[in-house]
């Protein structure tokens, strides 16, 4: 098969995995060959400061794997522990491309400037749409703990 990159990445806490982080991994593994899976450490989802609760990093890297094997892409993935918003990305010059959703447009473009600033080129940004779930706002983990909608964006409660 021909991919448009052979090395991309993407990064996140994956707490609970839902629709939207299945539209981004799909995109990811249909644009790329080897996909970089940067995984929030615990310190960092600390400093994040979430909104909801999230499990230790080991609980959250063995799920995201059973989640990846399952659609027999484990074998593609290099899964790093994130101790910062930026991982590889602003140091590995095999990585080609980023890709993020809309709301985390921002730190792709933050990446580029310290990649080039290190004399590493720019990476080309995929940009994923965020999910909606059934009432037209976007599918999130926080959304997910506070009982809104399940991980598919339908309302858990839509008469409440």
């Amino acid at each position: 098969m021909s991919y448009l990159f052979k090395k991309i990445a993407l990064g996140g806490t994956f707490e609970v995995i839902h629709k939207g982080h299945v539209r981004l991994l799909n995109e990811a593994y249909s644009i790329s060959k080897l996909v970089v899976i940067g995984l929030s450490s615990d310190a960092l989802t600390r400093r994040l400061g979430k909104a909801h609760p999230v499990r230790r990093f080991n609980e959250r890297l063995i799920q995201l794997k059973s989640f990846l094997n399952k659609r027999g892409w484990l074998s593609r993935t290099e899964i790093v522990e994130l101790n910062d918003p930026y991982g590889p990305t602003i140091s590995d010059p095999e990585i080609e491309a980023i890709i993020v959703s809309e709301e985390t447009l921002d730190r792709a473009f933050e990446i580029n400037e310290i990649r080039n600033d290190k004399g590493l080129r720019s990476l080309a940004i995929c940009v994923v749409k965020l999910v909606l779930a059934e009432n037209g706002k976007p599918i999130s983990t926080t959304r997910i703990y506070r009982g809104e909608i399940d991980r598919e964006g339908r309302l858990i409660n839509p008469s409440g």
